[in-house]
């Protein structure tokens, strides 16, 4: 497989651990409809490794950001997408709040990826693979491609188009 992209982030050290869980921020969080999202990189890389699907991040302004409320409430929160995420990604959650504020390691881990990726609206979402250096604790990510709201898709039928171009990205993946 072709690398689209390889991004060496700076070390990624006290990443969010159990001893750093407030009451309101966990590693990861199941939805109602069957999604389980992960805030910690490392936790996703780890099911990712095990797993052999790649990281779905999901950058998103979880308590200002419109359009990522419409994702979620129009593709996301949908039968299809639900089934799809399950067996293809991991979903990995990169919260930007504007109102709530985030443990500071997840708050570092969340801007770092954001610049790695050059992040600049929300919602935008990147595929990729994560490989840890043991030695240096560097991730260099391996970016499959770009997703965000699924704009021009027919009304009521968003999912559709969201995943048509997931796929698209997952089989160009494959193809190098």
């Amino acid at each position: 497989m072709k690398k689209v992209a390889l991004i060496s982030l700076i070390a990624i050290t006290g990443l969010i651990t159990a001893s750093f869980i407030t009451e309101t921020t966990t590693l990861q969080h199941d939805t109602e409809d069957g999604l389980k999202w992960y805030t910690d990189l490392d936790e996703a890389n780890k099911i990712s490794k095990e797993s052999g699907k790649p990281i779905f991040g999901f950058f998103t302004g979880s308590d200002w950001c419109g359009w990522c409320h419409k994702l979620e409430r129009e593709v996301f929160q949908k039968d299809a997408f639900v089934e799809w995420a399950n067996d293809e990604v991991v979903l990995l959650e990169l919260d930007f709040p504007r109102k709530t504020k985030l443990p500071e390691d997840l708050a570092k881990q969340n801007r770092e990826l954001q610049q790695a990726f050059k992040v600049t609206g929300y919602p935008t979402i990147w595929i990729f693979f994560a490989e840890k250096d043991p030695v240096t604790a560097h991730y260099n990510l391996t970016a499959l491609g770009k997703l965000g709201y699924p704009s021009g898709a027919e009304k009521g039928k968003e999912e559709v188009k969201f995943l048509n171009n997931a796929n698209a990205v997952l089989a160009n993946a494959e193809k190098k």
